[in-house]
């Protein structure tokens, strides 16, 4: 079976990391060849672009600016590390893509979002996820969760976790609008439950969205 491109969206806190590890550990075990990766980030110049974003004060970079830089690291990315993969026939499964610039820049930001939409389709042409899994949970659960995790881990990365309650509910909203529009390629998954309850309901989704069982 040729390979596919999965991602997780969401906001702040929701699991995305622990789940894009249980979804590979799956594939493997169904034996499938698999690559994680991240964004921003995911090849060595797109990450040091992600040191610029994640870091540093929260008006550090516009809205827009933030957009650019995501799609200049977001073209490495695809180039260096997705496109190659694909093409090998193995699946990629990505912590963030697109959806997230949508998501922040756009629906948080401001940015108008055909402007994002453009420039998604200057850089990438029609080129996007097969499969992605938005992980759902209030604002205050999430952000509360992120902070833990900035404490345990010693994380820097937490520009965005800084930002104003009011742009965490734009971007849940925003997510929210995502899936609702391309129900054929995205899934709300409730990220509410434990690791195991959440880990199942992607593995359904995968199922529900691609007919594929792990």
């Amino acid at each position: 079976m040729s390979g596919k491109f999965l991602t997780f969206e969401g906001g702040e806190g929701g699991g995305k990391s622990t789940q894009v590890k249980l979804l590979a550990d799956a594939l493997k075990q169904a034996g499938h060849s698999v690559v994680t990766t991240r964004e921003p980030g995911g090849a060595p110049a797109a990450e040091d672009i992600r040191e610029l974003l994640v870091s540093g004060e929260v008006d550090r970079w516009s809205p827009m600016a933030e957009v650019l830089l995501n799609y200049a690291a977001r073209e490495m990315h695809v180039i260096k590390t997705v496109r190659p993969a694909l093409e090998r026939g193995d699946w990629v499964i990505s912590d963030r893509f697109s959806d997230s610039t949508m998501a922040y820049q756009g629906y948080g930001g401001g940015i108008e979002r055909d402007r994002i939409a453009s420039i998604h389709s200057a850089v990438l042409g029609p080129f996007k996820p097969d499969a992605t899994f938005i992980l759902d949970l209030p604002v205050g659960e999430g952000l509360a969760r992120a902070g833990r995790r900035m404490i345990k881990m010693k994380s820097n990365e937490d520009r965005f976790e800084r930002m104003e309650t009011d742009f965490h509910n734009r971007l849940r909203e925003g997510f929210l609008s995502i899936a609702a529009a391309e129900p054929d390629r995205c899934k709300v998954i409730d990220a509410r439950g434990d690791i195991d309850a959440v880990a199942k309901a992607v593995r359904t989704s995968l199922h529900d969205l691609l007919g594929v069982q792990v």
